[in-house]
Formats: structure tokens, sequence, C-alpha cells
């Protein structure tokens, strides 16, 4: 067994949560003395501006487009890069994050080539949309257990894909992480005056503006805040519910105090300067964006849902409400942004579970291990 075996990633290449931290966590395997290959149809959204002749190296899914095909077969192309990937550099372990098509894709290139060991990553949506659908449901559940080695970034998504597909194969707990050195509060008033009043709260909310995000929700609770106080929301991300939500802020006299900023790529920055984070989402597996929020001494006032709790702590860095209960999450942003000695307690804490629990430090070494017991054959997993 290689101490550093060469690593080949699988991942979604956008803003996503499942992209950012299979990208950080590529990143920092990479500096740890590991061969890192992405694979994917584009470069990943973080990757940019960080290769070089000592990697993470980048090699892109080749497409076809012919007649007879009625769609695209993403898990196809994938598996056929992938397994020239494997048989050129010699790769050792290829880690998919996200169950279709990425572990599938993975599983596929090991059985064309013969070698080198799978670990699948679940981040969320994978077991409980895409994978929870009928026509996905036996492809995810047989991904799940013909990788070598399966890990799941919170303990409720570990017991959900249990519960999900009915599994009994061990599910290895690692969280997410946050560069505590990169997310950071930023003190200097004149970046924030680029979106603020020195009197104005600011209020944010990151995510791909999925339903599953609630949207909606953040617009309504911002509306009941503003309306008591001088404030200011950031909307970060796109997707299908951008433009319900923007309705929803010009239908309740907020648009004026609402900036859609997109796939804003300095993401760190507007975090920096913000005062409150709110994720009133349905369902998240583990809440990256609180925890990057959290790390640059942010609250967060979020749903009691999924992973979040594992997260944010209620009444000690943050605040949780039911899910759709915009009310008492109004009143929850309203109480810590004018109680000052409630906000600066809360925002120490934030930035202590941040540096205490999810630092790097602290969680890649045990995705160093997993990849060193895997490619040894030591998982515990099912296997092929």
């Amino acid at each position: 067994m290689q101490e550093r075996p060469t690593v080949a990633v699988l991942c979604h290449t956008g803003a996503g949560g499942s992209g950012v931290v299979a990208t950080e966590l590529g990143l920092q395997v990479a500096r740890s003395g590991h061969e890192v290959h992405f694979v994917g149809p584009a470069m990943p959204f973080r990757l940019m501006g960080h290769q070089g002749f000592q990697g993470p190296y980048f090699h892109q899914i080749s497409s076809f487009a012919y007649a007879l095909f009625d769609q695209p077969y993403p898990e196809l192309a994938a598996a056929n890069t992938l397994a020239e990937v494997i048989q050129e550099y010699g790769v050792d372990l290829t880690h998919a994050h996200y169950a279709i098509p990425h572990a599938t894709a993975a599983n596929h290139a090991r059985a064309i080539t013969g070698r080198g060991r799978v670990m699948t990553t679940l981040h969320g949506t994978d077991v409980t949309l895409v994978g929870a659908e009928p026509a996905f449901r036996q492809t995810t559940r047989h991904a799940i257990e013909r990788s070598d080695h399966v890990t799941a970034v919170s303990h409720f998504l570990a017991e959900q894909t249990r519960e999900v597909f009915g599994t009994s194969r061990e599910i290895e707990v690692i969280h997410n992480f946050v560069d505590s050195g990169r997310f950071v509060r930023i003190t200097d008033p004149a970046v924030r005056a680029r979106f603020a009043h020195p009197e104005e709260a600011l209020i944010v909310h990151v995510s791909n503006f999925r339903p599953i995000k609630r949207v909606e929700d953040v617009v309504q609770v911002f509306a009941r805040v503003a309306s008591e106080l001088p404030a200011r929301l950031l909307m970060i991300g796109d997707g299908p519910e951008r433009a319900r939500a923007f309705d929803l802020a010009r239908e309740l006299g907020v648009i004026g105090r609402t900036q859609f900023l997109g796939s804003f790529p300095d993401v760190q920055t507007v975090l920096g300067i913000s005062d409150l984070f709110l994720l009133p989402s349905s369902n998240e597996s583990f809440g990256l964006a609180a925890l990057e929020a959290m790390s640059c001494e942010m609250p967060v006032v979020a749903s009691r849902a999924g992973g979040i709790p594992e997260v944010v702590e209620h009444g000690v860095n943050g605040f949780l409400a039911e899910v759709g209960d915009v009310d008492a999450m109004a009143d929850a942003a309203l109480r810590v942004l004018r109680d000052r000695d409630l906000y600066t307690r809360m925002s120490a804490a934030a930035r202590e579970t941040a540096v205490t629990r999810f630092h790097p430090e602290r969680i890649v070494p045990q995705y160093l291990a997993a990849y060193r017991r895997t490619v040894g054959g030591r998982s515990g997993a099912a296997g092929c």
C-alpha cells in the first residue's frame, strides 16, 4: 500500500456545496503531498487559479452527440475519461462526491481498468432527492453498495441513507470543514460601504436557489426585520427560485434594499462584512454555507432541519426554528441584531465552533486516514 495514494476526484463543478467541499478537500489533499487529478465536464468553480506544475491536475470529460441518442449519458462519458486517467497516471483511489453520476462512473471505470478503489462521499440530495426518486433508487443503492468505502457529511445523512436504501453497510461520518484562515471577519469600513450604510444591518443568504432552500422565506424574514430596523439583504447564488424571490421582494416593498449578486466569486468577502446569515432550508445534510458564515464571526438563523443542528447550536452560535416559521426566524434575527451583548457572544461562539470543530487540520486527516484504509483494503465496505 502506498503511503500517499494517487487520487482522482469526481465532483460537480459549480458553486454548490458538494462541489465546493470536493474541490477544497482536493486542494488540501494535494498540499499534503498527494497527486490529485480532478475529472469533470468543466473546471471546478473553486479550482480556478490553484493549478500548477505540482498539481492538482484537471482532465475534462469529453462530450459526444449522436442522433441515435435521445439524451446525453454523463455517467458513461465520465467513466471513459476516468478510466483513461486511471490507466495513464496509475490512480489508486477515485473519490466520488455524489452518488449519481459520480459513484456509478467511478465503479464503472474500476470495472473497465481492473484497478484502483472507489470511495464515495454522500452530500445530501444524492440521497434525499435524486436517490429517493424511483427512477434512480436501485442505481443509487448499487453505487453505494459497490463502493469500497462510503462517507457522509453528517450523522443525519448517514442514518437517512440507511433508512432510504435499507442498507446496513458501514457509513463513516466525516463532517465538512472550513478554511478559517480565509473565511474571516473583515473590519475595513470601505469594503462594507460597497453594500450598506454604517447604520444598516447587513443580512446575507448563499445557496443554489433551489426549492429546498426556501429563498422566499429569506425574503419574508428580511421584510419583517427591515420593517423594524435599517437593514439590507444580499442574495448570493443563482437557480430556479431566483425569479420568485425577486418578485416577492418587489411585492413586499424591499427590492430597493435587496441585492441579487448571482454566483458571486468572492463569497468570503461578502460573508466577512455581513452581520447575520439566514438559512431557512426545508432540508440540509450539513449546511456548509452556514459554517463559512460562522467562521466569519456571523450568527446564523436557520431551520431545525437535517444536519443543521450538528453545526448551529440553538442559543449559542445562532437560533433554530421550525421549517417555514418565518415569524420565529424574524423574531430571532431581530433579537440578535438588537442585543449587542448577545450578538458579541454569538459571534465569538460562531467563530470558535468553526475553528475548534471544523478546521481543516481536524477534518482532512480523517479523509486521509480513510484513503489509506480504503486503498489498503481495510475499509469494511462491500467492495466489488
